[in-house]
C-alpha cells in the first residue's frame, strides 16, 4: 500500500513533519506578519513540543532574534497557511528571546520564565 502523500496533501492532515513547520509564517491577530517558526523545542520524555521558536526583527535575516512561544499559544490557519498568536510587535518586544548564535539551555527556570511571561496567553 502506498502512504505517500504530495505536499498539499500534508497540509490537510493534522500531523506534520518539524521540517515543514520550521519557516512557517507567524501572524497576529490582525493579520500582521510578525515573522517564522525557525525551530522547536521538544520535551524528551514527552515527546510533546514544549516551544516554537519564532525568528522576529532584523532584516532580511540579519539582526534577528529568537522568540520561543508556548507551543499552546500557537493556532494554525489554514487560510493563511501560518500560525496566528494573540500578540502584537509591541508584546514582543520585552519577550524573552536570544540571538541565533546563543541558544539557552531550556532549565526549568528559563521554561518558567517565558511560561510566566505568556501565562496570560495560555
Amino acid at each position: 500500500m502506498d502512504t505517500t502523500t504530495t505536499a498539499t496533501e500534508q497540509s490537510t492532515h493534522d500531523v506534520i513533519s518539524s521540517e515543514r513547520v520550521e519557516g512557517t509564517a507567524v501572524y497576529n491577530e490582525a493579520g500582521d506578519r510578525l515573522g517564522s517558526i525557525d525551530d522547536l523545542m521538544i520535551d524528551k520524555r514527552s515527546g510533546q513540543v514544549r516551544y516554537a521558536v519564532l525568528e522576529f526583527g532584523g532584516f532580511l535575516g540579519i539582526g534577528t532574534d529568537r522568540y520561543p512561544l508556548p507551543w499552546d499559544v500557537l493556532k494554525y490557519d489554514t487560510d493563511r497557511g501560518g500560525y496566528v498568536v494573540p500578540l502584537d510587535k509591541e508584546r514582543l518586544s520585552d519577550a524573552p528571546r536570544y540571538p541565533d548564535t546563543e541558544v539557552p539551555t531550556y532549565t526549568p527556570e528559563y521554561s518558567r520564565r517565558v511560561n510566566d511571561y505568556y501565562g496570560g496567553y495560555l
